[in-house]
């Protein structure tokens, strides 16, 4: 059990031994004996064996990685920029493809969002607590003053999932097909070769347009489509299971600020550990083994 799910208990505890004293007055006992019953409840959840966040089958050996600039403006996609430069130079140290499926740019080396696929022994694994928010702390390079900014890029890592694993219905798609705006070679503005599809029931908007036809397009689409609604639906489970712990375990909840990259103090914290790391540079030259070896134990 990590330190994280003891100090949640041991403030459970401390709440149940604050309930039964007040039990103790007339007035108040019935609804104390209903918050001691409701705590009893939430500890027995927490001291539960973690589940398995990775169910069978899916394909451990193969990931769709998001990133996406969130606040902070241009600062924001600099940094999703420098996160997808990280990862992928982590991609290349462990010797995994990293193939880049869709990409949507807010300028010179800005990055709004960006979907690549990593291959490779243990790539979900390795990866998977790698989703969540991101936030930088430094001073932007057209910051004149000196001041330090606070931006945030989100991340998801998806288990690719075989199409007999996820149940599409075909009535429940918008397929729209439209002209590249990005890498394709001689068809780009030319012919309509990007795809990009709704999948109604849940909202969800995928598209790829990276290679030269559609119908290569429309196929990677789908395979994030699937990741996205397999994901989904792990996350429904999950709540429906009223397991309190499954986003500190890796379950990818993109709400949740999970590390700061502090460069004023040449630190990067998780703060879902409460660990810290120095030489920031290194790590964001893909150097991320310690911290993947740190949720390994």
């Amino acid at each position: 059990m990590n330190d994280y799910l003891k100090k949640q208990i041991e403030k459970i505890d401390l709440k149940i031994a604050e309930a039964k004293k007040l039990s103790e007055d007339p007035d108040m006992a019935d609804l104390a004996q209903e918050e001691i019953k409701k705590l009893e409840e939430e500890k027995v959840q927490l001291e539960k064996p973690a589940p398995d966040n990775n169910p069978q089958p899916v394909d451990s050996n193969r990931v769709i990685l998001e990133i996406r600039a969130a606040a902070g403006g241009d600062e924001a996609g600099l940094f999703a920029s420098d996160l997808l430069r990280m990862y992928t130079r982590f991609a290349q140290n462990q010797n995994w493809k990293v193939e880049e499926l869709d990409r949507n740019e807010g300028g010179l080396g800005n990055i709004k969002e960006v979907v690549v696929q990593i291959s490779g022994r243990g790539t979900f694994d390795k990866l998977k607590n790698e989703s969540g928010v991101h936030r930088v702390q430094r001073v932007p390079k057209t910051e004149s003053a000196g001041r330090i900014h606070t931006s945030t890029a989100t991340v998801a890592v998806l288990p690719e999932v075989e199409q007999a694993q996820v149940e599409i219905n075909p009535k429940d798609l918008e397929f729209e097909a439209f002209r590249s705006g990005g890498h394709g070679g001689q068809n780009v503005n030319k012919v309509s070769t990007a795809v990009r599809i709704k999948h109604i029931p849940t909202g969800i908007v995928v598209k790829s347009q990276t290679e030269r036809s559609q119908a290569q397009n429309r196929e990677i689409a789908m395979q994030i489509l699937r990741s996205k609604i397999y994901a989904l639906e792990e996350e429904s489970k999950a709540s429906q299971l009223g397991n309190l712990r499954l986003a500190q375990v890796g379950a990818g909840d993109r709400s949740e600020k999970i590390r700061t990259y502090n460069f004023p103090q040449d630190r990067v914290t998780d703060h879902r550990i409460g660990k810290s790391w120095g030489n920031l540079e290194e790590i964001m030259n893909g150097k991320l083994e310690k911290i993947i070896e740190a949720f390994a134990q």
